[in-house]
């Protein structure tokens, strides 16, 4: 599932894409802001994509995105086309002109989904573990979350459990910190996976995970 936000000042508009979005099986919003500068860094940080309108308050759409030191993937949506050449310029992955139609925004999402599934692909997206002096080739996706027991960490998988020596806190630095955040002192999940939020919890699949009181702010700005 691609994770996208919306930085976009007219409701018009955004309904519009939420409304596209919601038709789509692997795109899902997690954000949407009236200017850049609204955005926390780690919501950056968590996404595959973002819907970025040319004309904003404050700061237009591509004078925000020169701000940035490592962006992520970018949809540049505006009135004009003026400034094609110019979101190219900034590595925008594609340019629609509004109003724009549910197949010109299929065109648009297919290339970042496309690049993603490619990349997934890749050994980077594999992560080694070895257990009973068997190493395990782990797809980092299929991971739902891992929990601490003892001197042991649990990594549980869609498919496997599997027990290794470690510590929450090396896995954190081994896994992609913009899928993966801990939520308790005893568990990291895979925020790709995760289907509910509660007051107290996360459900990853049918799991239901506690948060942690020293972790309730992280979860509260990563999902906004």
């Amino acid at each position: 599932m691609l994770k996208c936000i919306l930085v976009e000042d007219e409701k018009n508009a955004q309904a519009v894409l939420l409304h596209y979005i919601e038709k789509t099986n692997f795109i899902t919003c997690i954000g949407v802001y009236e200017s850049g500068l609204d955005i926390p860094l780690e919501v950056l940080q968590m996404i595959d994509f973002m819907f970025l309108d040319m004309e904003l308050p404050e700061l237009n759409g591509l004078a925000f995105l020169k701000t940035l030191t490592n962006p992520p993937k970018v949809i540049i949506t505006t009135a004009y086309p003026d400034f094609a050449i110019a979101a190219f310029e900034q590595a925008a992955v594609d340019y629609m002109v509004k109003p724009f139609s549910y197949a010109r925004f299929l065109t648009a999402v297919n290339r970042i989904h496309a690049a993603k599934s490619m990349k997934n692909d890749d050994d980077s997206d594999y992560i080694l573990i070895y257990a009973d002096k068997i190493t395990h080739k782990i797809k980092r996706n299929d991971i739902l979350y891992i929990k601490s027991e003892l001197d042991y960490v649990a990594i549980i998988t869609t498919t496997e459990k599997i027990l290794t020596l470690g510590s929450l806190a090396n896995w954190l630095k081994k896994l992609d910190a913009s899928n993966f955040i801990q939520v308790h002192r005893s568990y990291i999940i895979n925020t790709n996976r995760l289907k509910k939020i509660a007051a107290a919890s996360v459900f990853i699949e049918t799991t239901e995970i506690p948060i942690g009181s020293t972790y309730k702010a992280i979860v509260k700005n990563l999902f906004h």
